[in-house]
């Protein structure tokens, strides 16, 4: 298998043109009430008629690598449908905002272990190899989730093959720490990329490789992969909101600013109150996917008048 991968590096070397008019949709994490509310939003936007699927790129960060892949392979509507039809599940109690699925380890403890590995880092580079590190010692402590991960991430997406449109997934390489970008070209099929990106709290392997959570590549949203780009949505679940010190550079804020500066129109959305509150305290809860993706769509049909100027 060819394991080419594509950096940010080749991604965000790029100004905008004044003639250009290539839209780019950026899919933040959020466990799996983001994933819900993404899924809303865009579906909302659709219902009123703007459809931000037809991007020509479409950057996914773990829950939002979820989402990218499905909103390429079904429409939103019957994402949203799917999500309401659920059976219902039983509430979870609070455990802070984890950046996505953590199938072997409580979320509270992994929160206060990522935490205090973020605290302790010198800087970006250095925070990746310790939670790369930490995820690699992790695995070898136990057998991890492996094809069992795999299988679950396979079945929450309609298509398991790379849409033609443009789709980038955000992960880390365990071992280096060093930042990872899938595409269709890299050679790893789409539900490997996906289930790297969501690979939080363990170390997801793909042939002789193992990746982190795409989150700790930047943010939880990676927006400078949009860079070239003339018209950039973020949709960000977790709000802009980064764990790591401002002076490093990596908080969507300041890739915005980064993306004006190149000449890219950028529009964020974050979650409305209604949309918080269906979130809970546990965006990893099963239980608050309905109503987080029905304030989603609420919200996205509110903002749909607001952003087809900006978009069309």
């Amino acid at each position: 298998m060819n394991h080419s991968l594509q950096h940010n590096s080749e991604t965000t070397s790029h100004d905008v043109s004044e003639h250009t008019t290539s839209t780019a949709l950026v899919l933040g994490g959020g466990g799996s009430a983001g994933n819900a509310w993404l899924i809303g939003v865009i579906a909302g936007l659709g219902e009123a008629g703007l459809d931000v699927t037809e991007a020509d790129l479409i950057v996914g960060t773990s829950a939002g690598s979820t989402a990218a892949a499905q909103v390429a392979g079904a429409p939103p509507a019957e994402l949203l449908a799917a999500i309401l039809a659920a059976p219902a599940q039983p509430r979870t109690g609070p455990a802070g905002s984890g950046r996505g699925p953590v199938p072997t380890r409580p979320a509270t403890n992994h929160l206060e272990t990522t935490s205090a590995i973020i605290a302790a880092a010198e800087d970006a580079t250095d925070m990746r190899r310790r939670l790369g590190a930490w995820a690699l010692e992790t695995a070898a402590a136990s057998d991890g989730p492996g094809q069992r991960w795999r299988a679950t991430v396979a079945a929450r997406l309609p298509s398991l093959r790379w849409p033609q449109r443009r789709m980038l997934i955000t992960a880390v390489d365990a071992h280096t720490g060093e930042p990872v970008v899938f595409d269709r070209h890299s050679g790893v099929d789409l539900v490997d990329a996906v289930a790297a990106s969501c690979a939080s709290g363990f170390a997801y392997g793909i042939g002789g490789s193992r990746y982190i959570d795409g989150g700790y590549r930047s943010n939880a949203d990676n927006a400078d992969l949009a860079a070239g780009y003339a018209r950039v949505l973020v949709l960000s679940p977790f709000g802009g909101r980064s764990r790591t010190p401002v002076d490093w550079g990596l908080h969507l804020a300041t890739q915005v600013d980064e993306l004006r500066a190149r000449g890219s129109r950028v529009e964020t959305v974050f979650p409305d109150s209604d949309s918080r509150t269906a979130f809970g305290d546990n965006v990893m809860d099963l239980s608050t996917r309905p109503p987080a993706a029905r304030a989603g769509h609420d919200q996205g049909r509110a903002l749909a008048e607001q952003l087809t100027g900006f978009w069309r």
